[in-house]
C-alpha cells in the first residue's frame, strides 16, 4: 500500500489505568504494528480520568484520516462514540449482530459440527461472540458463568473448551474430557519477583494438568494473545484498504 499510494494503515490505542495484562497486550502490539509498518499512536490516561478525557480522545481518533482502527480496552461504555468503519476489535452492536447472523469460518482445522462446547465466561469481549460462532457452525454449547452449578461436570462433558474467566487456573486437569481441545484465552497477571517485570502471565487453565489430557491446548502466554493481534492488524489493513478505495 505505502509503495502504490504512499499511505500506511493507522491503529490508535487508548488506555486507561495500568492493568499489567493491558500492559503486556499493548506492548506487543506497539512491536507487531513496527514490524509490519503499520502507523500506531496511544493515548494512556490514569485510572482516575473523567469519561469526557476518554469520549474526547476518542473523538479525536474518529475524526483523524491517517488513522484506521481505534482500540480501546473498556470500550462498552462509549461504542456510542466510536466510529463503526473504525471498530476493528468489532465490539460494536452493529458488528456483533453481523457476527450472529453471518458467522465466520473456523481457521483452526477441528471439527465443530455436532461437537459439545463450553464456553467459560459471557463477556462481551470472548464469552458472548465465541458462542454464537460455534452456535453458527453446528456445536452444542453452554455457557458457563459465576453462578452456574458444577462447572466442572459441564465442562467435562465438552469436545471444545474456550475459557476466558480471568481466573488463574480455574480449569483443572480433572475438568477436561480426555481428547478435548482447549483454548484457553485467559491473561492472569500473577506476581512473579523472578520476572523482569515482576509479574508472570498466566490463563485460566491449569496448563500442566491440562496438557497431559487434552488432545490440543493453547499456551499462555504465546497462544490465543499473538493470533489476537495478528486479526487486529489485519482488520485494521482492511480498514484503510476500505478507507482509501484500495483493492
Amino acid at each position: 500500500m505505502k509503495e502504490s499510494i504512499g499511505k500506511v494503515p493507522g491503529l490508535a490505542v487508548i488506555v486507561v489505568g495500568e492493568r499489567k495484562d493491558s500492559q503486556t497486550y499493548v506492548r506487543n502490539k506497539i512491536i507487531a504494528c513496527e514490524e509490519v509498518g503499520i502507523l500506531s499512536v496511544i493515548t494512556e490516561l490514569p485510572d482516575d480520568c473523567t469519561e469526557n478525557e476518554v469520549i474526547n480522545a476518542l473523538s479525536s481518533y474518529n475524526a483523524d484520516p491517517s488513522l484506521h482502527g481505534i482500540l480501546h480496552l473498556d470500550v462498552g461504555k462509549f461504542l456510542d462514540v466510536l466510529s463503526l468503519e473504525k471498530d476493528v476489535d468489532g465490539f460494536h452492536p452493529i458488528n456483533i449482530g453481523n457476527l450472529a447472523m453471518r458467522g465466520r469460518e473456523p481457521l483452526s482445522g477441528v471439527e465443530i459440527m455436532g461437537k459439545k462446547a463450553v464456553v467459560i465466561g459471557r463477556s462481551n469481549i470472548v464469552g458472548l461472540p465465541a458462542s454464537l460462532l460455534l452456535q453458527r457452525h453446528h456445536a452444542t454449547v453452554s455457557v458457563v458463568h459465576a453462578f452456574t452449578k458444577y462447572p466442572e461436570r459441564i465442562t467435562g462433558e465438552a469436545d471444545i473448551v474456550i475459557t476466558a474467566a480471568g481466573v488463574p487456573n480455574l480449569v483443572r486437569g480433572n475438568w477436561i474430557k480426555p481428547g478435548a481441545v482447549v483454548i484457553d484465552v485467559g491473561t492472569n497477571p500473577v506476581e512473579d519477583p523472578s520476572c523482569e517485570l515482576g509479574y508472570r502471565l498466566t490463563g485460566d487453565v491449569c496448563y500442566e494438568e491440562a496438557v497431559r489430557v487434552a488432545s490440543a491446548i493453547t499456551p499462555v502466554p504465546g497462544g490465543v494473545g499473538p493470533m489476537t493481534i495478528a486479526m487486529l492488524l489485519s482488520n485494521t489493513l482492511d480498514a484503510a484498504k476500505r478507507a482509501y478505495n484500495f483493492a
